[in-house]
């Protein structure tokens, strides 16, 4: 039987920027301060989501353990924020004429709030083919992918698929840890140098979309 594929949405079907990734910074920032009155300065609260990434691999996270600002009332209001800066998203070349190459069924799951993940799938010209295929944590009341393998059994479940009968395509390793703890088949797609492949929960890494796309048809049959 042949597998089928979930797509994680950001930084996976589309490229970060290292400015897209500091405007998000930025806006997790002031979403803290100006909602939540956080006792920093705008640069200080900024290093702090760069720390919370660098510690907890989620940018909201430290705001929660240290400043005891709800994770879900946080992340519900930067993603008011992120609204605005979609726009800066340059969408891949040809993406969903790639996609549509590709034999395996196929779905997005994302940390991305619902609303954002069908704004941004409009933006990089997807939401079509994956109208009624999208999923965000939202859906299933968690706000993040790497602290429980609950949420890829829920998605599972929710797709009529068994853990083995999906391949998770993921930018962060630390929620491919957890789908591959329920026994999904994990592929990283990563940009620089760290495939991070020789990680026992990582079953294939893809340089970029091209090889990865090429990777899931030459590799799993898809």
């Amino acid at each position: 039987m042949a597998k089928s594929i979930i797509w994680d949405l950001d930084n996976t079907l589309y490229f970060e920027t290292q400015d897209y990734k500091n405007k998000l910074n930025e806006a997790t920032a002031f979403a803290a301060i100006k909602e939540f009155n956080l006792p920093l300065d705008f640069d200080s609260a900024t290093q702090k989501v760069k720390e919370s990434y660098e510690i907890y691999r989620d940018g909201l996270e430290i705001f929660a353990k240290e400043y005891g600002i709800p994770h879900k009332d946080l992340y519900k209001s930067y993603h008011n924020y992120k609204s605005s800066l979609i726009s800066m998203i340059k969408p891949y070349d040809n993406l969903l004429n790639k996609l549509k190459s590709i034999n395996c069924p196929q779905y997005v799951f994302s940390t991305s709030s619902r609303d954002i993940c069908e704004q941004i799938l409009k933006h990089i010209g997807i939401y079509e083919f994956f109208k009624d295929r999208f999923y965000s944590v939202e859906d299933f009341d968690v706000y993040k992918k790497n602290e429980s393998s609950d949420v890829y059994a829920k998605l599972c479940k929710k797709i009529g698929l068994t853990p083995q009968d999906c391949i998770f395509v993921d930018d962060s390793y630390s929620n491919l840890e957890y789908a591959k703890k329920i026994g999904m088949t994990t592929v990283r797609i990563y940009y620089k140098n760290n495939s991070a492949k020789d990680m026992d929960f990582i079953d294939s890494a893809y340089k970029g979309i091209e090889e990865c796309i090429m990777g899931l048809k030459e590799d799993f049959n898809c």
